[in-house]
């Protein structure tokens, strides 16, 4: 028997979705314009360092903006479990943009290094840091709550980016101080190397979590345990067995088998299934459940007969 529910029961998530991705490519276009101008002003690494990062979020945050309206198309008939997987493509696509910066950052922190030069108009550079700050903020809080109602893989590889770009942005302030009023040069270039650092930690976890869904990753074994407690809460239901699990962008599959009485009735057998159904949906909304009656003991039948 199957079943499918959308993610919040109706086209919600959809909705926040598709604002979180307009929301972060608004944010990104705001903060290169203004980096821009300051690091023409400053000349600081670090302040190229967080430019550059804005550059590659407002182009990851393009391609999220595409991926996940692309992942949000209905099942059709050359896909008949959605596009859901669209949104862990776009994931890879981000981290190849991230670790892009991330190893162009560290060649300019290297040559600062070895030949540090004086960061000029500190103050500008600070005042527009803090407006990023404020703004990136504001982006997060945001994505953090679209990624609470709906699970999407693509907004929390969005956020995660973002969510570094905070600590960015406070060591951009901290190298502008240490080197503007305190003429230690190469702050600004050991600054750029640890944001460099945090550009490609954000990149390796964002390619993770893609690799999972593009993989088929099991649900967590507490996940997987509550499935299986709310099938053997009916006492109609004797055992559960293959239970398979995985998840694509906001959308999961659960599928499994229960054993019932083999002298039950195939009315009896339904309602029962249906009962299951519905309580394995109310704990996992936006699933599609598949789930298959046995008789009890057929399955150990079966083996032995293989055997």
């Amino acid at each position: 028997m199957t079943a499918q529910a959308p993610a919040n029961g109706n086209g919600v998530a959809d909705g926040l979705m598709r604002r979180a991705t307009l929301a972060a490519v608004a944010v990104a276009v705001t903060l290169v314009a203004l980096k821009a101008v300051v690091f023409w002003m400053t000349g600081s690494v670090a302040m190229l360092g967080t430019l550059m990062d804005s550059v590659l979020d407002g182009a990851a945050s393009l391609l999220n903006l595409i991926a996940v309206r692309a992942a949000l198309m209905p099942p059709d008939k050359e896909h008949r479990f959605g596009h859901g997987k669209a949104e862990a493509l776009a994931g890879l696509g981000q981290a190849i943009f991230i670790f892009g910066s991330a190893g162009y950052l560290v060649y300019e922190s290297v040559s600062r290094l070895i030949e540090p030069k004086p960061v000029a108009s500190t103050e500008a550079g600070i005042a527009v840091v803090i407006v990023a700050i404020l703004l990136t903020l504001g982006l997060v809080a945001y994505q953090r709550h679209v990624v609470r109602e709906t699970g999407s893989l693509a907004i929390e590889a969005d956020s995660i980016h973002y969510r570094g770009d905070l600590f960015m942005n406070l060591s951009v302030i901290a190298a502008l101080l240490l080197s503007g009023y305190f003429g230690l040069h190469r702050a600004d270039a050991v600054f750029g190397l640890v944001i460099a650092g945090l550009i490609g930690w954000s990149a390796g976890k964002i390619v993770m979590n893609a690799f999972d869904q593009l993989m088929d990753r099991e649900f967590t074994e507490e996940e997987r345990e509550r499935i299986k407690q709310i099938a053997h809460a009916h006492r109609e239901v004797l055992n559960l067995h293959d239970l398979k699990t995985r998840r694509s962008g906001i959308y999961s599959f659960i599928q499994f088998h229960i054993e019932l009485d083999g002298a039950m009735s195939l009315h009896d057998a339904h309602e029962v299934t249906d009962a299951v159904e519905r309580e394995v949906l109310a704990a996992f909304p936006g699933s599609e459940v598949i789930i298959h009656q046995d008789p009890a003991g057929a399955e150990k039948l079966t083996k032995f007969q293989l055997s």
